[in-house]
């Protein structure tokens, strides 16, 4: 089976956010879910996924991490 992109989460003060996910992503989130229980061993709660697969995906983005190198991005909760 192929290593997921998200592995053991980190235990971090948590911000609460209120979202509304398409039922297909949500599908989705659940089967990943599933899918690293497996793997792991131990039951993953898809709602703690999500925070570790927003900061992949920002960490990831070319474009951004260039705006955020050049100073173009303000500091967190700046524009709230």
């Amino acid at each position: 089976m192929p290593k997921l992109k998200i592995g053991e989460l980190p235990d971090d003060k948590p911000v609460k956010v209120s979202a509304e996910l398409p039922a297909a992503v949500h599908r989705d989130l659940i089967a990943y879910a599933e899918v690293l229980t497996r793997q792991g061993g131990q039951l993953v709660d898809p709602t703690k996924l999500i925070a570790p697969m927003l900061a992949r995906f920002m960490a990831t983005d070319r474009g951004f991490s260039k705006l955020k190198r050049e100073g173009h991005v303000p500091a967190g909760g700046e524009g709230q």
